[in-house]
């Protein structure tokens, strides 16, 4: 199966909903017909799941192309850095017969998480106002970035550099982390050897590569920009303030990349045949009975990086029409038609409802969004078994009329539609 990518083409691949919709598997398919694969924002919250000749695999900083063996894997500047899952991920690939010998690129420009990092937000998520966070330290250090005292990666190559700007902030964070929490204080000296180690095991990769991609560009290369999260989690543009600490909109791609938005060429959108959220915050769709126990074990919908159970809930139009817009999505590729198999009844939200009222837009405010009451149109379900299916005509007229609706309802074509896990389990249009 080769999905071809015009040369000179730069596409972002983005999840249109509130993350985990099956973007691992779609950008691994492009990877196909790609030379490179970029991840530009977020960290090792993200889990990416591939799935190929009875094996898969989870990802959480490697791009999504990894396994391919012409394609070079690029981690943006945009992304934050957790030196022990990456060094995890180096080894699990290679481990399963992977050779990433230059085809591994780090942005130089990368900031680091540091075990402060995790342990302040595992504390700033006790008590009852919790995001949901995953735990693994993104948003401090996304905090640290902006406030401008963050370790990057080129901090590493001068010992004498790293220990003034470490020194600086451990003793900061060990003002919090004792006083107020009672936790025992970092030892500077021992977090500056473990990360002039790990300088040792990923010198290789290093570089500047928002010149190497711009310069990939200007040679023809066709390139994938991956994000993590999705659209409804974005820091500025999502359910705020339950949502991650970075931009996986399309915006994020560029600066989280170094490619400016005048060489983006497209954004494809990835969208389950339903909408899962993971955390806290509001969710319009979520089915609290029997049909969204079912999916969630029929969809095996647990964190792939925390293996916390997903909310579920049928499919909003309301919200993806509003990614669509603040992403400029001009494709869909929708994941898990196969879920709904079974289901006699299948329902899409085409508008909310509050106080009696329909909303024009999508309210990104939490507490408008967390009392709205959703309008539904009914489907008939196909009650026919779909992973086996590899063209749109094989599908059941009653699946085709499902997806058909959402185009029409979204005024986006659908051009990809998963009937499963695996690679091959694909229908393109």
């Amino acid at each position: 199966m080769l999905i071809k990518i015009p040369n000179s083409a730069v596409w972002v691949i983005l999840g249109a909903q509130w993350g985990d919709e099956g973007k691992g598997k779609i950008v691994d398919l492009l990877s196909e017909d790609a030379d490179i694969v970029v991840r530009y924002q977020g960290g090792a919250n993200a889990g990416h799941t591939v799935s190929f000749d009875g094996k898969t695999y989870v990802l959480h900083l490697l791009p999504s192309g990894i396994f391919h063996p012409n394609v070079v894997c690029v981690i943006g500047n945009g992304v934050v850095l957790d030196p022990v899952a990456l060094i995890e991920e180096i080894e699990m690939v290679k481990s399963a017969g992977v050779d990433i010998s230059g085809r591994l690129l780090i942005s130089h420009n990368a900031h680091l998480i540091m075990p402060y990092h995790k342990l302040l937000d595992k504390l700033f998520e006790q008590g009852d106002d919790k995001i949901g966070t995953t735990g693994k330290g993104i948003g401090p250090a996304y905090i640290d970035k902006y406030a401008r005292v963050g370790i990057r990666v080129v901090d590493l190559l001068d010992r004498d550099i790293l220990c003034k700007k470490l020194r600086r902030n451990i003793d900061a964070k060990n003002e919090i982390i004792e006083k107020i929490y009672g936790v025992t204080r970092f030892e500077v000296e021992k977090i500056i050897d473990e990360y002039i180690e790990f300088d040792k095991k990923i010198d290789e990769y290093v570089t500047d590569t928002a010149v190497y991609l711009n310069k990939a560009i200007k040679e023809g290369k066709k390139i994938l920009l991956e994000g993590a999260q999705g659209a409804l989690l974005d820091i500025d543009h999502g359910t705020y303030p339950y949502v991650t600490s970075s931009n996986p909109t399309a915006g994020g791609a560029s600066t989280g990349s170094g490619i400016p938005p005048t060489k983006i060429n497209g954004v494809i959108g990835v969208i389950k045949a339903y909408t899962t959220r993971v955390g806290e915050g509001p969710f319009p769709t979520e089915l609290k009975d029997e049909i969204g126990d079912y999916i969630r074990e029929k969809g095996h919908e647990y964190g792939a990086t925390t293996g916390r159970p997903r909310r579920c809930g049928w499919l909003d139009i309301v919200s993806l029409n509003y990614t669509i817009m603040v992403n400029g999505i001009e494709r869909l590729a929708m994941t898990k038609l196969d879920v709904l198999d079974e289901l006699d009844e299948i329902k899409i939200c085409v508008a909310y409802e509050i106080n009696g009222k329909k909303l024009k837009n999508f309210p990104t405010n939490s507490e408008t969004l967390s009392k709205v009451k959703p309008v539904y149109e009914s489907f008939k379900g196909w009650k026919t078994k779909t992973s086996n299916l590899r063209s749109y005509s094989e599908l059941p007229s009653e699946a085709r009329e499902f997806i058909e609706a959402v185009e029409k309802l979204t005024g986006v074509e659908i051009s990809i539609i998963s009937v499963g896990a695996d690679r091959n389990q694909t229908i393109l249009r």
